[in-house]
C-alpha cells in the first residue's frame, strides 16, 4: 500500500491509524501480511492510500 494523500485536518484516529500502519509521509509504501486486523484499520482509511497485491 502507498500513502497518497496527505491526512492533515483528518481526525486524530485516522491519523494514529496511518503511522501504525507504517505511512507517515505521501509517497511511503509498505507491504503488510493480508489478515484481519490489518484489512480493518486499511478500510478505515481507504481514502488516502492505494492497495495493490504483492507478487
Amino acid at each position: 500500500m502507498t500513502l497518497l494523500r496527505s491526512f492533515a485536518g483528518r481526525s486524530e484516529s485516522q491519523r494514529r491509524t496511518l503511522v501504525s500502519l507504517g505511512l507517515s509521509k505521501i509517497g511511503s509504501s509498505r507491504v503488510l501480511p493480508n489478515v484481519n486486523p490489518i484489512l480493518g484499520q486499511v478500510n478505515k482509511v481507504i481514502q488516502f492510500i492505494k492497495v495493490e497485491p504483492a507478487e
